[in-house]
């Protein structure tokens, strides 16, 4: 039985060691993709300028064509940003931090936004939350992507609640919208990479919120209902005990288990 467990570990490292040169070798070809795109698309607004006045059919029908080019060249860039932050490794730098201040940067960063579009955000972010350990870079990315579709769910006005709370064994955020919702099919694919139900979305968004959410040792849940809006869950795990410095990486492996929690903290040398 031992000879098997080692024989399975042998084979998951392998598989790891695999996805994770081809993430790199995909990210290179991104990179490579991306710079000549940039010159293109550089160039067609050149071209525009040049033809910024036509004077002939046969000039108004090259700027129309220069600006077709142009978009399709922004839109790629923008899918191969999306890509490159999807295939990045994620929060590698966790230190001890408070999850009230990274939502209140995202909702501040959001607030005009959220106030052309009379969305009304309330905030109920509990001031006794104990710390967590955070890479507040990379949070926030998550949390953007969040925000970012809830408005986008209520084009015509709503309600955003941001909540804050502690748990069993950890903290939760609750962000709740009073949008359009969606049905049981999407809620299903929406953390699939590259499923997107909105016009010249990338389909990346999410993904890459759950791929960040998940190397904090955090979990999404999902409840959401056509045409009455969407609530996202993040619960993340707090270790039994914060310094002031980064733990190990192994502490964002903690789950919600207390006989789990114990053995990382003897695996992380517990004094």
């Amino acid at each position: 039985m031992s000879e098997f467990h080692e024989a399975t570990d042998d084979v998951a490292q392998q598989l790891r060691e695999q996805l994770h040169a081809l993430a790199a070798l995909a990210g290179s070809l991104a990179h490579e993709i991306k710079n000549p795109l940039s010159v293109i698309r550089m160039n067609m607004e050149l071209l525009a300028e040049d033809l910024e006045e036509p004077q002939s059919p046969r000039e108004r029908r090259a700027l129309a064509k220069a600006e077709i080019v142009q978009k399709q060249c922004t839109r790629l860039e923008n899918l191969l940003n999306d890509f490159l932050k999807f295939a990045r490794p994620r929060a590698s730098d966790l230190r001890a931090g408070n999850l009230n201040d990274q939502v209140e940067r995202v909702l501040t960063l959001f607030a005009p936004q959220a106030n052309e579009q009379h969305v009304e955000i309330k905030r109920f972010l509990n001031p006794d939350l104990p710390s967590m350990l955070l890479d507040g870079e990379t949070l926030q990315a998550a949390l953007v992507n969040l925000v970012k579709n809830a408005l986008e769910a209520m084009p015509n006005g709503g309600q955003l609640v941001a909540r804050t709370r502690p748990t069993r064994l950890g903290v939760a955020l609750d962000l709740i919208d009073s949008g359009v919702g969606m049905d049981d099919s999407t809620r299903i694919k929406m953390f699939e990479a590259f499923y997107s139900t909105k016009h010249g979305g990338s389909g990346l968004g999410l993904p890459t919120a759950l791929k960040i959410i998940e190397a904090h040792g955090g979990r999404i849940n999902v409840q959401s209902e056509a045409g009455r809006g969407t609530q996202f869950t993040l619960d993340f795990p707090t270790p039994v005990r914060i310094g002031s410095e980064a733990r190990s990486p192994l502490a964002v492996a903690v789950e919600e288990d207390s006989a789990e929690q114990v053995a990382v903290e003897q695996a992380t040398g517990r004094e």
